[in-house]
């Protein structure tokens, strides 16, 4: 899995951790955030480097995740993006996954890989 960028936006500090371990324990390289915003920043510098997103849909900051969804979509066209919530999810772009809170680790993990 070397060289399997993925983003992880969550601003609940403690889920970020548990995501970003499950991650790098399988090999995954992983940057994190806590904003949409700043996630924005990230996806726009990087190229196809950067392989899935994985994002809250409730997020700090003004952006949603479905929102930050739609704009990753927009930059990169083939991106595995997963959306975590404990709700339902309106208008997530096309191709992208939804994964309901709470979750096993092994779930997170097939989605990414998919």
């Amino acid at each position: 899995m070397s060289n399997f960028m993925t983003l992880v936006v969550e601003d609940d500090a403690f889920q970020r951790e548990v995501l970003v371990d499950v991650l790098k324990d399988e090999g995954f390289e992983v940057i994190e955030c806590t904003t949409g915003e700043a996630a924005e920043l990230i996806i726009a510098s990087t190229g196809t480097e950067l392989q899935a997103l994985i994002t809250d849909q409730n997020l700090a900051g003004k952006m949603s995740g479905t929102e930050l969804a739609h704009y990753a979509r927009s930059r990169h066209p083939h991106l595995n993006i997963v959306i975590m919530s404990g709700t339902t999810v309106q208008s997530m772009p096309v191709g992208t996954a939804f994964l309901r809170k709470p979750f096993a680790p092994e779930r997170l993990l097939d989605m990414v890989r998919e």
